[in-house]
């Protein structure tokens, strides 16, 4: 059960959307004799869209605040612990898949024909190592099969059952279709699939018969249609490497075998200690297009700040193609988080090393 908050907190948290962007501003300490030359800082998304942000409501806002917190902490703690950059995406990331709010993990979308296909990626900014996975329908956290890719195989990709199997002899959790399933996401699907004309499959095997709703307005968020429901991270670590990581579990309403851009290593993720890290959520198939993510850092190193370069890619590039929208978060070698969205909310939060957490709901 989560708790609502009073229209004051929830004016205080909504305060910085006066701003499109955010800046960490660098500390002006200097750091103490031992300890580590760079600063740390990781910032996470959890997705954007349009609609759904016009009628959010009090106990809605602080549902999605208090699941970024957790995922945040999560992050940070690695970070705090002189630990890696790759860590802490990953760990931020698992939090936001088993959270069923977001549309990865547990509360992922449906395909056309009723299953889960879910897709993750990560990249090492020191190494250019990377992992990813596609249409994954039993591993609970498809980041962490992402991660196994990477660091137990010659590959940079894995998909469908095979990338299930593998997740098996690594030990990874595997769960059953009921536990990815969410009433509210499959209600989603259902209206998808009704407005489009096409035939809705049977409820997942052992998922009970839908039962009567019942009415309790004040104590259920209103949970809304997540049209780019997209979870990424991207962290700088006290050694001043980048990590970028991104899950997602897709379209509603997608031919089964549809892979978008967020497993793709350049669309929607990307991570070089020369430019930057980058996450990104919105429609895959023009990310793909433009290497989405690839290009703002390339327009990094080129000399522009990062946020030129997420705004141009954003701004510019994105909508130039017919139906481009989407944001992304982006983490500069200097440890500056920032991010550009052509979307009307999008879900995302950050910390740097000696800042309190900020937590953004639109």
């Amino acid at each position: 059960m989560r708790t609502g908050l009073c229209a004051i907190c929830l004016a205080a948290f909504l305060a910085p959307f006066a701003s499109d962007n955010f800046i960490f501003a660098q500390s002006a300490a200097q750091p103490a004799a031992g300890s580590p030359t760079h600063q740390w800082a990781i910032a996470i998304h959890g997705g954007a869209g349009e609609s759904e942000w016009e009628h959010m409501d009090t106990d809605t806002a602080a549902a999605y605040h208090d699941s970024l917190a957790k995922a945040l902490a999560a992050g940070t703690a690695v970070l705090k612990n002189n630990g890696k950059a790759l860590d802490a995406v990953e760990a931020a990331v698992e939090v936001l898949e088993d959270d069923p709010l977001f549309n990865a993990g547990r509360g992922s979308a449906f395909a056309a024909d009723g299953a889960n296909e879910m897709d993750a990626a990560l990249m090492d900014g020191a190494t250019l190592a990377a992992g990813s996975v596609a249409a994954v329908s039993a591993t609970r956290h498809p980041i962490a099969l992402a991660r196994a890719v990477m660091d137990h195989t010659p590959y940079v990709m894995m998909v469908g059952p095979g990338a299930d199997a593998f997740a098996r002899t690594q030990a990874l959790e595997q769960e059953p279709p009921v536990f990815f399933f969410t009433e509210m996401r499959w209600k989603e699907f259902v209206s998808i699939m009704r407005a489009n004309g096409k035939p809705i499959p049977p409820r997942p095997a052992g998922v009970p018969p839908e039962a009567k709703p019942i009415a309790m307005p004040s104590l259920v968020p209103h949970i809304f249609a997540h049209r780019f429901g997209t979870v990424g991270a991207v962290a700088r670590d006290s050694d001043g490497h980048l990590a970028a990581a991104t899950s997602t579990g897709g379209m509603q309403g997608k031919l089964p075998g549809r892979v978008g851009d967020s497993p793709l290593i350049g669309a929607g993720t990307y991570a070089s200690d020369h430019s930057c890290a980058v996450s990104g959520t919105g429609v895959g198939e023009y990310f793909i297009r433009l290497t989405l993510a690839r290009e703002v850092c390339t327009l990094v190193q080129e000399g522009r700040t990062p946020q030129q370069a997420a705004d141009t890619m954003i701004h510019s590039e994105l909508p130039a193609l017919k139906g481009g929208e989407g944001g992304v978060i982006v983490l500069a070698p200097s440890g500056d988080a920032v991010w550009s969205s052509n979307t009307l909310g999008m879900f995302r939060a950050r910390q740097a090393a000696g800042h309190a957490p900020e937590i953004f709901v639109k």
